[in-house]
This record gives structure tokens, sequence and C-alpha cells, in this order.
């Protein structure tokens, strides 16, 4: 009886042990962010509404080192800004921050596209291009007052060992000398992506604190069960990174909203799997007011 009563208390312990481990490791689900400023339609930090209730990145998109003339070229790491400067400044970031106190604002490397063409990732050399970078990245995000980096390149002329080195140093060095406090990646499900983000998660997964999957870059169509399962395959692959849900307010693929977007989201919220949501992008989802923005937030702001 004794032993019986002991084995009812370890099994109990060991129960309850189990619970807050999975509490401590589920990844924080209030994390709401949306990319910014690429399309030069006037958006600003302004229109887009923000819950109180949950933690909120504007990303500003993009910043890239390529020149800034009519045929833009590579730079080697020195990176300018391409985002609408008019309506998203210096001082157009720090009335949002002052504004809301949940509110952080990060910029984007690279893209898709410069200029008309593809945006390449294009270092001569690992050195020269993390020098390059960590001394103009630091001058951008200090002038705007920015608080993190995403890294969005989706176009390579280097190998994925080379990209690796490149942006781990460059997230490192960064974090390290006090200038950003959080970090991002932005792949898709495109083998020549995924083999070089991959290969920055292995060596640099502990720079990285969010992996903004490109769901949306999946089919048009895609239903609640595929999502769920390209949510899992990609929590396999950025194993214990906090990966969040995604959609796109430009008409491109994925879950849609009207498919179960949101049920698939509540879904993973409910199973402590969900580390947030993401939209590309107020620019598109300005003319129609940023309901799918509000929906998020509200699911976000809901306690697990």
């Amino acid at each position: 009886m004794g032993f019986s009563k002991l084995s009812i208390v370890l099994f109990t312990l060991q129960a309850l042990l189990a619970a807050a481990l999975t509490q401590d490791t589920a990844p924080k689900s209030d994390l709401f962010r949306e990319y910014i400023g690429a399309e030069f339609n006037g958006v600003k930090f302004s229109d887009v509404p923000v819950n109180p209730n949950v933690e909120f990145h504007y990303i500003l998109a993009f910043a890239i080192d390529y020149t800034t003339s009519s045929s833009p070229s590579p730079t080697d790491g020195k990176f300018n800004v391409f985002w609408d400067t008019d309506n998203l400044s210096p001082s157009q970031v720090s009335s949002i921050k002052s504004q809301h106190s949940n509110v952080k604002v990060a910029l984007s490397l690279g893209g898709d596209s410069v200029g008309g063409g593809s945006c390449y990732f294009s270092p001569s050399s690992v050195d020269s291009w993390v020098s390059n970078a960590v001394s103009s990245l630091t001058k951008i995000i200090q002038e705007y007052n920015l608080d993190g980096i995403d890294i969005d390149y989706e176009h390579f002329h280097a190998d994925p060992d080379t990209f690796a080195q490149c942006i781990g140093k460059l997230v490192t060095t960064l974090k390290n000398n006090g200038v950003i406090s959080f970090a991002s990646i932005a792949p898709f499900d495109d083998d020549d992506v995924q083999s070089h983000y991959l290969a920055l998660w292995k060596n640099y997964a502990h720079v990285i604190d969010y992996v903004n999957f490109q769901f949306y870059a999946y089919d048009e169509g895609t239903t609640i069960t595929q999502f769920m399962n390209y949510f899992q395959t990609q929590s396999r692959n950025y194993k214990g990174g906090n990966i969040l849900a995604s959609i796109s307010t430009d008409g491109s693929g994925g879950l849609s909203p009207e498919n179960g977007f949101f049920t698939a989201c509540n879904r993973l919220k409910s199973q402590g799997k969900l580390g947030g949501i993401f939209i590309w992008s107020a620019d598109d989802s300005k003319a129609s007011g940023f309901h799918y923005e509000k929906q998020s937030q509200a699911l976000l702001a809901v306690p697990r």
C-alpha cells in the first residue's frame, strides 16, 4: 500500500514537472509582426491598428546592400535604405514607439527584388561583407532608433556556408555590440532558399529569435490540414525556433483567412506551438482597412 501511494506521488510530481517544462519551452504566442514600406503607397505606422495586449513589431522593408542608382548593383554589405522614408522616417519611428509601449521596430535585409531585378546576396568575402554590413547597418539602426533585424534574402550568389557565416557573424556582432535586441529570418519552401537558411540555423540558431516562415509561398488553396502539416515540417526543420504563422494581403498563396487560417492559428495556439503571426504587408492591407491585422492581434491577445 505504501509503495502504491509513493508511486502515485512520484507519478503526480513527474506529470507536474512535465507540464511546467512544456509551459517554459512553449513559444510566447502574443507576437504580431508586419512588414511595411516596400510599396511606397503612403502607408504610415499610425495607420496600422495596434492592440495593447500583444507584442507588436513593425518590420521596415527593405535595407539592401545595393547602390541606389537607377540600375542598382551589389555593394558587398554596404546597406542603403530602400523603404518609403517620406512616410517612415526616424521621427515617425520615435513617435509610434512613444505612443505604444508594446511596439518595436526592425528592418529587413534583402527582399525579392531591387530596381526591377532580383536582389542577390553577393559578398566578395565573409570578412569584407561582415565588416561593411556591421558598419552600415549600425549607422542606419541608430539613426532610426530600431530594435532588431530580419533576414529576407531570397536569391544567392554565394553558397550556403558563406551565407551562414556572413549572416551569423553579422547578427552576433550587432547583438554583442548592443545595437539590436532581436533577429529573425524569413525563409520559404524552396530548395535553394532552404539550403541557405538551414545552414544558418545549424550554426547560429542561438542568435535567431524568430522564424518568419513565408507560409503564403505555398500553393493558393492550401487547406487547414496541409497548413498544419507544413507548420509541423518547418518546426522540425527549425527545431527549437519560434515559428510564426503568416498570411499575405497581396493575394498570393497559402492558407487564406477564408479557408481557415485563423482556425489553424487557434489550433496551434492551444497546442502551445504558435510563435506568433506576421503579415505581408501593411502596404497591401491599407486599402481594406487592416481587417486581418485586427483579427490576428485579437487572437494573439487571448491567453492560451
